[in-house]
């Protein structure tokens, strides 16, 4: 894909990983956004969007340029008894695709990576956060 910019994982409004495949141009948006303003972001936009709209979860937030995709799923944390909210997101250009097929696309092509992500990592203490590194490098092989 392209027109992607960056795809994480965020768990407690913490990223845990990410992979920058190119830099947003500042025409786009902030050169060096804040890690933690963004994770906490996209946790409280996907918890108001359950919340307020009975157990629906956002797909996708449209800007002038940028498409902000969510793939909610869940995930057991050794330090709780229930299983959690985890959110993959990809910020994509959409400034030359119809976003409707770009977050189909990006859905289709994630799938794999939070899966992988749900195996691995299942019943782990979440406050490691040094042990997601590893997996921040195998990112990129799902989109070749």
């Amino acid at each position: 894909m392209k027109e992607l910019y960056e795809i994480g994982i965020v768990f407690r409004g913490f990223i845990l990983v990410k992979h920058l495949f190119k830099e947003i141009p500042e025409s786009r948006g902030p050169k060096d956004p804040n890690k933690d303003l963004r994770g906490a972001f996209i946790s409280a936009i996907n918890m108001f969007a359950k919340n307020a709209f009975n157990n629906i979860s956002l797909e996708y937030l449209e800007s002038k340029n940028i498409l902000f995709i969510f793939k909610p799923r869940e995930i057991q944390a050794s330090d709780c008894n229930c299983a959690e909210t985890i959110i993959l997101y990809g910020l994509t250009d959409k400034k030359k695709k119809d976003p409707d097929k770009l977050v189909k696309k990006f859905l289709e092509k994630s799938e794999p990576i939070i899966e992988s992500f749900i195996s691995k990592y299942s019943n782990k203490d979440f406050t490691e956060l040094d042990q997601f590194s590893p997996f921040q490098d195998e990112i990129p092989a799902f989109f070749i």
